[in-house]
């Protein structure tokens, strides 16, 4: 009977032992694992605009130049006053002005220039271009338009040169070799045109067309 009740009493130990390990193991607290947060990119500072070049110079688009052209044939003239990238038509011929330009003051050589194409109409109704080039007031000969009937050439182009802007500082007591400008080379002036022009159409018929010269 001992027996019997020790190893009763020792099995109810070993329930009692087991029911206990068995709520330890419930109530135990498994810890979260919590993946790490990605770092946030750091912001790029964005790169800083360049400044805008300070000049004083007239833009191309803003030039105003006068151009002559003549009808030798009748003896008709007209003056032109156009803008670059502009197109005249008066009949048969078409003066489109692709630029203009003038030496500063402080060149040796005065020039005043015009990049000028002339299309002229045929007696069989095509357009044919008869001259592209730089046309100089100063200088005519350089650069001549070879053509029958019309002539063309430089009067004038309106423009403003840096030296002669508000953003210049003029040094008194100069002696005229360039001491004040900071040994900065001159810039020469422009004498032939450096590459060839698109090729010019010609442009709508203006209500000049009654006026022929």
């Amino acid at each position: 009977m001992k027996r019997i009740a020790i190893v009763g009493i020792g099995t109810v130990i070993a329930v009692i032992a087991a029911w206990q390990g068995a709520l330890a193991l419930q109530q135990t607290v498994v810890p979260k694992i919590v993946a790490p947060k990605p770092a946030a990119p750091s912001a790029v500072a964005p790169a800083p605009k360049p400044a805008a070049p300070s000049s004083s110079e007239t833009p191309m688009a803003q030039r105003v130049a006068t151009l002559g052209l003549l009808n030798k044939r009748n003896g008709l003239y007209r003056d032109l006053t156009m803008k670059p990238g502009e197109a005249v038509r008066i009949g048969d011929v078409v003066v489109r002005l692709k630029a203009c330009e003038t030496t500063q003051s402080f060149e040796p050589e005065q020039l005043t220039g015009a990049f000028v194409q002339v299309i002229v109409r045929g007696g069989d109704d095509k357009w044919r271009k008869a001259f592209s080039g730089w046309l100089y007031k100063e200088s005519p000969s350089l650069n001549v338009v070879e053509h029958p009937i019309y002539d063309v050439w430089t009067k004038a182009c309106t423009m403003r040169h840096p030296d002669t802007g508000p953003d210049t500082i003029v040094l008194r007591g100069g002696n005229g070799d360039g001491a004040g400008s900071g040994g900065k080379s001159r810039p020469k002036a422009k004498k032939s045109a450096s590459q060839a022009s698109p090729k010019a159409e010609p442009a709508a018929q203006s209500a000049d067309d009654n006026n022929d010269i």
